[in-house]
């Protein structure tokens, strides 16, 4: 292919390759993050401590957010980038792509496999709570009102005046 780019349209093929390079660096951070916020979740699992475990849910909320946002926008951009990949870029700025790519998907896999771990240890927990709650024995069980004594005191009484 011996087709000659104008400076122009290199400079936004580069450009493309920037924002694309950026993108997926931004998106690897992201599920660094949430990878890391899904270990520190599994160690609150396993000390049973609740506040803390709604803390890291709320924010593993914001970061599945930030990728969910961030996947929108690279979606088009990885079709720009597909789409001019057949150019010719400057070595320096095609700093790979593919090994960024190829990181994301290993993270991801670590995610989905952390966060399984995590569901897994909760049902556990949860399990493991139904059960305590079934042991329970509550002592006014048998009783018709909390207030009510085990002697019989219902006496009839009359008065005149």
């Amino acid at each position: 292919m011996n087709e000659q780019l104008s400076q122009e349209e290199l400079n936004e093929r580069i450009a493309i390759l920037r924002r694309f390079r950026t993108l997926l660096e931004q998106q690897r951070t992201k599920f660094r993050e949430y990878l890391k916020v899904l270990e520190q979740q599994e160690s609150k699992i396993c000390q049973q401590d609740s506040m803390a475990l709604i803390a890291h849910s709320e924010l593993e909320t914001q970061i599945v957010k930030g990728i969910g946002s961030l996947q929108k926008v690279i979606g088009p951009m990885q079709k720009l980038y597909l789409s001019a990949k057949n150019s010719t870029y400057n070595p320096q700025d095609i700093i790979p792509i593919e090994k960024l790519q190829d990181d994301l998907t290993h993270l991801q896999t670590q995610v989905l496999a952390q966060n399984e771990r995590n569901r897994q240890l909760l049902r556990t927990q949860l399990a493991d709570l139904k059960e305590q709650i079934a042991t329970m024995r509550n002592p006014y069980r048998q009783l018709n009102s909390v207030y009510a004594a085990d002697t019989e005191s219902g006496n009839l009484i009359q008065v005149e005046a």
